[in-house]
Formats: structure tokens, sequence, C-alpha cells
């Protein structure tokens, strides 16, 4: 690896902690998430085609590596319901204000998908087609995850729960 190419990734840490204090709302995971995201960047670094963004990239490593530790958490934790979700840590930052404590609250009570798409979208301001290629999934898919999540997301903050309309499937 040449000196450009661990300079460019070095410039991807501050977007990369970033994404992943969203994911985990939690600064030592999101820590752990960012060291396991790099470490399998640096060993698969020639696997990278230079297609696209690095960061878009990185993100899609830091994706995959969090969604295994969600399915991983999973099968050890037998709590499925909401008391899962009231029990994970609460960042300590007083400083931050009610508004954005609240507001990590409601991201973590997204669907992991939905929540990256919002973060990669809104925060780290990809693209939909490099929002696309960092998740693999469809354009569409990024579109149709987007807006549910805003609508949930806007709902939530109302104070009231999103009504998921039911949809006839042909």
């Amino acid at each position: 690896m040449g000196a450009r190419q661990e300079a460019e990734i070095v410039a991807c840490i501050p977007s990369l902690r970033r994404y992943a204090r969203g994911l985990t709302a939690d600064a030592a995971r999101a820590d752990d998430l960012v060291q396991d995201t790099l470490e399998h960047a640096w060993r698969r670094l020639s696997m990278w085609r230079r297609q696209g963004e690095l960061r878009a990239w990185l993100f899609g490593i830091m994706h995959n590596v969090f969604i295994d530790g969600v399915r991983a958490r999973r099968l050890r934790d037998t709590v499925h319901d909401d008391d899962a979700i009231a029990a994970m840590p609460v960042r300590a930052q007083q400083s931050d204000g009610l508004e954005v404590r609240d507001l990590d609250r409601l991201l973590q009570r997204l669907n992991p998908d939905v929540r990256a798409v919002l973060l990669l979208i809104t925060v780290e301001e990809l693209s939909y087609k490099e929002a696309a290629r960092a998740l693999d999934v469809p354009v569409g898919t990024i579109m149709s995850r987007l807006s549910r999540g805003r609508e949930r997301l806007a709902a939530m903050m109302a104070g009231r729960e999103p009504v998921t309309p039911l949809r006839r499937v042909k």
C-alpha cells in the first residue's frame, strides 16, 4: 500500500467515526466498529476496484461489520422486544442537548438498514448511487428506505407511532 492510499484512508476516519456513532449510539462501541472496519479495509485493500469513492467503500465495509455484529448479538440475546431498545446505553454527553439525545434514541429505534441509509445520505452526504454501492443494494431500495426512515423518524419526533399502511401485493 502506498502513502497516498494510507493518507486517503486516514482522511476518512472522522466520517467513519460519525457514521459508527450514529449506528451504535455509544462512543466505545463506535470506536470498536471503526477499528474493526479499518482492519477489514487494510486486509482487503487489494480488492478495492477504484470504482467510486474510497469513503463509500469503507462505509460499505462498516455497514457489513455492524450488521454482522447485530446478528451475532441477536443470537446471544434472548430478548427480542422493546426492552432491548430501552437497555441500550444512552450517551452521557449532557452538553449535546436534549434534542440530539432524543434524536439518537429515536434513530436507534429504526431498523438498522433504514438507519444506515439515513446516516449515509443525510449526515455523510453520500449520493444515492454511492450509498447504494456502499450498502450493496439498488438505488431504488436506498430511496424507499430513506423515505420510510424519514417518515418514521418524523412521526416518532412528533410523539406518535408511525402507521404503516397495508399494501396489496399481487
